[in-house]
Parts: C-alpha cells; structure tokens; sequence
C-alpha cells in the first residue's frame, strides 16, 4: 500500500510548537510501540522519505495532535477518513465486519459494496454524516442522479429509492421531494412566463442560471430537508 499523505512542514512545526526535540518524539513514539531512529524523524521532516500508516499514527500521538494536521488535508476518501481515525485497515475491516481483503478492495477501487450494516457501522467508526457518507463511498452520484430523476418527472416513484440511499423516513423523503419539485416548477414557470412575455434575453439567462445553481446543490437541499448535515460538501 502507497504511503499515506504527510506535510513535511507541518510535522516540524507540530514538533517545534510543543517544544519536542526528534530525540523525545521518537522516544515518546517508542512508548507506542514503535520505534525508530532519530534520523527517521529528520528524514520525514525534510521530505526525503514518508511515514507509513503505522508511523504516521505514533507521530500524531507524539506530536499530540490529529492526523489530518499531518496530512496537511481534510480528509475526503475513505482511506483518509480512516487514517484521520488512526483506524488501520484491518482494525476497521474487523469493526464492520467485513473481510480485511473485500474493505483492502473497496479502499483501491473507490468502490463500496458493504452491506446496509456494515455501511451503518462504517458512519458511526469514521463520524461521518450521512451527505460525506455518500460521497466517501461513491452513492453522490447515485443521488444526484435520483434526485434529478425525481424533480423532473414523478417525484413519488423515488420516495422509496431515496429513502433507503440516505437512511431516512420516506415521509420525510417525500416531504423533502414535494418541496423541490415545487422550488423546481416555479423555475419552468418564471422562465416560461418570460419567453412568452418576449423579455430580454438578460432576464432569460439570469433564470437559467439560477436554476443552475440550485440544481448544482441539489442534494445538499435535499438532505438538508429530510434533517441531514451536509458538512464537507465542496
């Protein structure tokens, strides 16, 4: 497995803010169960080589401070939510109950194929809510798409689809539908209302790219409706 992503810069300056010399972090890492020479530290804090997992979870501890400070990052794929955790992939795979090289898998291919249980039990491990849920194990897209689906046509025949991808109460969901497919309506309408009203073009775009714009957060409004944070979303 390749190293995880590490911040040369900001491990010195981790190190240089608590007062730690590379001697005391190496030998507060040792208390840890790993140890290593002084001249590792100097290495990784230089750029000439990378702390593996293992590595990277004793210096945030050393170094009294998250994993994600190291990565110089907010974590975004599943393999950074679960280094941000210190969780090593065996460690998780277990905690969900899922075979070690089936989660190895899933981590390389981007590809989530976990059970509604184990998905479940993959949230509460890495505290994910359930908009980052989505996006960390590929189903944004599947939302996305859905939700479209929805405001466009019937709204109804997804209640049930929706309901299940988010975890979520389908009166909720189609509360949720109701409100979009009511917000998406009024677009079609101003925009019509315009075109035969032979108003200027400036008007028309400014419509269209309202209703761009919604569209675009489309699923941060819906999972906003149906009660879930949409933290994280870029």
């Amino acid at each position: 497995m390749s190293h995880p992503p590490f911040s040369p810069a900001q491990a010195r300056a981790a190190r240089i803010g608590i007062g730690l010399t590379p001697e005391q972090v190496v030998s507060a890492m040792a208390q840890l169960g790993v140890h290593r020479p002084v001249e590792i530290v100097m290495c990784w804090e230089s750029g000439a080589v990378a702390p593996s997992e293992a590595e990277l979870f004793a210096l945030a501890s050393a170094l009294w401070c998250p994993v994600p400070t190291l990565m110089a990052r907010q974590p975004r794929s599943l393999r950074e939510h679960r280094l941000a955790r210190q969780f090593s992939a065996e460690r998780l795979a277990l905690r969900i109950g899922m075979d070690v090289h089936e989660y190895a898998r899933a981590e390389n291919e981007h590809r989530w194929n976990g059970t509604d249980r184990q998905t479940l039990v993959l949230a509460d491990a890495l505290g994910l809510e359930p908009g980052e849920l989505l996006r960390v194990i590929g189903g944004a897209g599947e939302l996305d798409g859905l939700l479209r689906q929805a405001v466009e046509g019937r709204w109804k025949q997804h209640t049930a689809p929706l309901a299940r991808l988010v975890d979520a109460p389908e009166r909720s969901v189609a509360q949720a539908l109701r409100t979009l497919a009511q917000e998406y309506a009024s677009f079609n309408e101003r925009y019509m209302g315009h075109l035969v009203a032979r108003n200027e073009n400036a008007r028309l775009k400014e419509i269209a790219t309202e209703r761009a714009a919604w569209l675009h957060a489309l699923s941060d409004r819906f999972l906003h409706l149906v009660g879930h944070d949409t933290r994280g979303r870029a």
